[in-house]
């Protein structure tokens, strides 16, 4: 398993065969072992092969390809959906329509969904982690007819790859871990950390491309701009209350 979480690479081209079978129930069943908060089981993952279905989530993906391509794409859902309904039938009354209780939920979907990458990609498969999950909740939510009580946090397609692409850049140990305490950046720790990443001929070209001056900007300005950040913040903190975790009742 140490060589698979070395190997990770996200695949975005699929070849057509699909996953057999017991492969995949044995990769679902992988991401039932991860950790949950009170072994509650707070997720559900909703596996998607129809292509119909799939044409659909393509367009909510922002039409990436793979999804479209892929044998299988998997929706990892925060879910208290079906917990709060055990409870109602035991004479138990739930209090997890609240925004603690959805980042509980949501914890135990990620968990999840990476034991089931992990296990996909022991088995040769390929993953590639969609954030247009949460960009486009709402619409996901009507094409996989998801009740209240249960939020669509992140997805992937699974299939066997048809490309090899290089491993992707990380930064180094020292940029991400902190003994004892958090210890603050200073300016010149910062730019050493993140030399390397900025000298990389892949990035260079990058700014060109893009016409910026430093890599930072192709981030702020172009990938990531505060006002899409805005913009799905408003449209999921909806869709957190519209799907009942956002009573402000104490």
């Amino acid at each position: 398993m140490i060589k698979t979480i070395f190997n990770h690479r996200s695949i975005r081209k699929f070849k057509p065969e699909p996953i057999p079978g017991e492969i995949l129930q044995e990769i679902l069943l992988a991401g039932t072992r991860a950790s949950t908060t009170g072994n509650m089981q707070a997720y559900s993952m909703i596996v998607t092969s129809d292509f119909s279905l799939k044409e659909k989530l393509w367009e909510a993906h922002f039409k990436q390809d793979m999804v479209k391509h892929a044998p299988v794409i998997v929706t990892f859902c925060a879910d208290f959906n079906r917990f709060n309904k055990w409870c109602t039938l035991n004479k138990a009354f739930p209090g997890y329509d609240n925004f603690l209780s959805f980042m509980a939920a949501a914890i135990d979907a990620i968990l999840v969904a990476q034991n089931v990458a992990l296990a996909a990609e022991d088995h040769g498969l390929g993953i590639c982690y969609l954030g247009t999950t949460t960009y486009n909740a709402e619409k996901i939510i009507e094409i996989l007819q998801i009740p209240k009580g249960v939020v669509p946090i992140t997805a992937f397609p699974i299939g066997y790859p048809d490309e090899t692409p290089g491993l992707t850049d990380r930064l180094s140990l020292n940029a991400v871990v902190h003994y004892e305490k958090y210890n603050d950046y200073f300016d010149d720790v910062i730019k050493k950390l993140y030399e390397e990443k900025e000298n990389m001929s892949f990035y260079k070209d990058l700014l060109k491309i893009n016409k910026k001056e430093t890599l930072s900007q192709v981030f702020t300005d172009i990938r990531y701009t505060k006002k899409d950040n805005v913009f799905f913040s408003k449209s999921f903190l909806n869709v957190l209350k519209n799907q009942g975790f956002m009573n402000n009742e104490i």
